[in-house]
């Protein structure tokens, strides 16, 4: 490992170690019987935020070590039985269109799977033997569901095309070329709602879940995101173990697509004390 490298992972293994001890997550019970994914919903106005300090990625290729994202506020509430995170970010343009060369806005909250105070997962997506469920909204996802998918000619206004494969072939040669909805990618399928529900043991371990359980819900305007994401508290073996009373943390990541943000170029945080009140 050359000098520098060496330098930058010793850094953000320090990071990665520090609690924010400075800022703290309480999550206030609230009277909302549904999916608690609405950014306007007038309760947010009685919770304080917290500032979330975003750092840059520095450790996994490509780094990124100026995030367009300095900083997000963050609340959080629940309704005794599901957990909901406001998180509200200043980002010039809406970037919701994903073709060649353009990327979209996107958030992302981590929660470990199983919390222990002296023994927490690695705040960078987790580390092997220590899972931790990663919920990442998407702008792109949630214009699709409002706007209905794009067609070809939406993205790519001047293509030209002279036949599908599978205008000509079987359904299952024409597989091959069908890219990753060929292959089943789960990314790649339309979605009910505009968040992923992933699970992690460190990095390139992201697997999208079988059961999606996360609700999201995001708003741009006047230059500011504010995106809601919630899950309830019970759940299966992958899932984060949350409840009334309980203290654990979170961890957050956020990508500007209009600088040019995508995969590792990110901004992301430490764990963050996170009480379930």
């Amino acid at each position: 490992m050359k000098l520098s490298n060496a330098i930058l992972l010793g850094a953000g293994l320090i990071l990665a170690a520090t609690a924010s001890a400075e800022t703290a997550l309480h999550a206030k019970w609230v009277v909302d019987p549904g999916a608690m994914n609405d950014p306007r919903a007038a309760y947010w106005g009685n919770i304080e935020a917290a500032g979330v300090p975003m750092l840059g990625q520095m450790v996994a290729t490509p780094r990124h070590l100026d995030p367009a994202v300095k900083e997000l506020q963050v609340k959080a509430a629940h309704n005794g039985h599901r957990i909901a995170f406001l998180i509200e970010w200043a980002d010039p343009a809406r970037s919701d269109r994903i073709v060649v060369d353009e990327y979209g806005d996107q958030v992302a909250v981590e929660l470990p799977n199983q919390f222990i105070p002296d023994k927490p997962p690695s705040p960078m997506m987790g580390h092997q033997g220590a899972r931790v469920t990663i919920l990442q909204w998407r702008a792109a996802f949630q214009k699709d569901l409002e706007a209905g998918e794009p067609q070809i000619r939406d993205l790519y206004p001047h293509a030209l095309v002279d036949i599908y494969p599978d205008q000509v072939l079987r359904a299952t040669d024409a597989r091959p070329y069908m890219g990753a909805v060929g292959l089943d990618n789960p990314i790649s399928h339309p979605n009910r709602t505009p968040v992923l529900d992933q699970m992690a043991e460190g990095w390139g371990t992201m697997t999208v879940k079988l059961e999606q359980r996360a609700e999201a819900k995001g708003l741009w305007q006047d230059g500011r995101w504010r995106v809601v994401i919630s899950y309830p508290f019970s759940g299966g073996d992958n899932d984060p173990k949350l409840a009334v009373g309980m203290e654990t943390v979170a961890a957050f990541a956020v990508w500007e697509g209009g600088a040019r943000e995508v995969g590792s170029r990110k901004a992301w945080s430490n764990w963050v004390p996170l009480k379930i009140e």
